[in-house]
């Protein structure tokens, strides 16, 4: 991807997100494809409000403000064609992941997605960056390579954000599909089963989203940390002191 390619993009990825109705999320066994290539060009934090409804605006807003911050830096490997989104403030037994064909315009997840085990109940409270923690990392990451392991068919992560999640990849905070995220058994327990920090997702979407993640996707993770939200050097007003100081991890 070309650097005047990325460029060209920052317009839209800074507009703020208009407020829209609030909505429930509807579960659903496959994949949405919700097209928005009618929408009118008013920014693409205000497009993904249109089309993923149960969202947060406010959220999305966040993350694309981040991700504009991002692309200014080719070295963070961002692919500016997908987004994702995990909103953490909302309870396990909600979906609260989005991903976004930015290219086709299209929403094609709104899924679950567990926290680790230390992170809270059905609702996250705490998080970590260091080994053993068992804690899920907030901030942004850039969804890397796909590999065979433990948990089967798993996307490595690469922390952008210093001090909250750059130790990801030596933590193996991966994404990987597991049993324990079941809708149905979280109603009947009042919480998803838990990982050890990753943002684990239902087996039977699982190939499917990782390979839509792979090679780039900006990934979001949020949670109105008051530390995160201060520091976060691609949330600030100034994105190439942000991108300079996270190129080299």
């Amino acid at each position: 991807m070309s650097a005047g390619r990325r460029l060209a993009l920052l317009p839209l990825l800074a507009v703020a997100a208009p407020a829209v109705p609030a909505s429930q999320p509807v579960p659903s066994l496959q994949p949405v494809a919700t097209p928005v290539a009618s929408l009118p060009g008013a920014g693409l934090a205000a497009r993904l409000a249109e089309v993923a409804p149960a969202a947060s605006p406010e959220v999305l807003e966040l993350a694309a403000r981040a991700m504009s911050c991002a692309l200014r830096d080719p070295a963070l490997g961002v692919d500016p064609r997908r987004l994702g989104v995990i909103d953490y403030s909302r309870p396990s037994t909600e979906p609260r992941m989005w991903v976004f064909d930015l290219a086709r315009s299209q929403l094609l997840f709104e899924e679950w997605v567990a926290h680790g085990r230390n992170t809270g109940e059905n609702l996250a409270k705490k998080f970590s960056n260091a080994e053993g923690s068992f804690m899920t990392s907030l901030g942004a990451f850039t969804a890397q390579e796909t590999y065979m392991g433990g948990n089967g068919y798993s996307l490595r992560l690469r922390g952008l954000e210093p001090g909250f999640n750059d130790r990801a990849r030596e933590r193996a905070i991966v994404i990987h599909g597991a049993p324990y995220v079941n809708p149905v058994a979280a109603k009947l327990q009042g919480r998803l089963g838990r990982s050890l920090g990753c943002p684990a997702v239902r087996p039977q979407v699982a190939r499917k989203l990782i390979d839509t993640l792979r090679d780039g996707t900006f990934l979001f993770a949020y949670y109105p940390d008051k530390e995160w939200l201060q520091r976060s050097r691609l949330l600030s007003g100034d994105c190439g002191a942000a991108s300079s100081s996270v190129a080299h991890l």
